[in-house]
């Protein structure tokens, strides 16, 4: 395996440099269930083509990104933040990174200029893996694992050098793979 830190709720997922699958091409995923149930998170540099009114017409504030959380169940919306003095009733995933809570309070907060895409994102759909997929997925060396994940790597790294800026911050064991080319044909 590319390395031996095991999934679990609250870490990083990282795609393996080639991986084909459109989906999850060069992506970072934020697990927030591991079970023997299964897996499931959300891509957090996948950005859609959709702002936040186009998904909820009623909300006045429509300049925050929705993202592409995953091919599973794309016509839901899942959000996940770092202020739980805000919102209430989210669950704690990692070092104050907190999935769901109140939505009235975040329509409202939305609304009124309180809250931004510094402190929450939104995703339509999400990833999810059956019992035992994900372990074996990482057996084949499709992804590798962070131990650690941080509201400022979550909230502020741009999509667009996300999965550059997580594999760099794995160390030089893995830095060497972040400038990889996308497609090696093209070398």
């Amino acid at each position: 395996m590319l390395n031996s830190i095991t999934a679990a709720a609250g870490r990083l997922l990282i795609s393996e440099p080639f991986m084909l699958d459109p989906n999850f091409k060069r992506s970072v995923i934020l697990l927030t269930e591991y079970a023997d149930s299964g897996a499931m998170g959300f891509i957090l540099n996948h950005q859609s083509d959709y702002l936040l009114g186009d998904v909820l017409p009623d909300t006045s504030y429509s300049e925050i990104p929705v993202y592409i959380g995953g091919p599973v169940a794309a016509n839901t919306l899942h959000f996940i933040h770092c202020v739980p003095d805000k919102i209430e009733g989210g669950i704690e995933i990692c070092n104050g990174i907190y999935w769901g809570g109140d939505f009235k309070t975040i329509k409202q907060l939305v609304s009124n200029y309180q809250l931004d895409e510094s402190e929450i994102k939104f995703f339509m759909g999400y990833s999810g893996w059956t019992p035992s997929q994900l372990d074996e997925e990482l057996k084949e060396n499709s992804w590798i694992v962070a131990e650690k994940c941080s509201a400022q790597t979550i909230f502020t790294v741009s999509e667009q050098n996300m999965w550059k800026e997580v594999v760099i911050s794995l160390g030089n064991r893995y830095a060497h793979i972040a400038n990889f080319p996308e497609n090696p044909q093209l070398n």
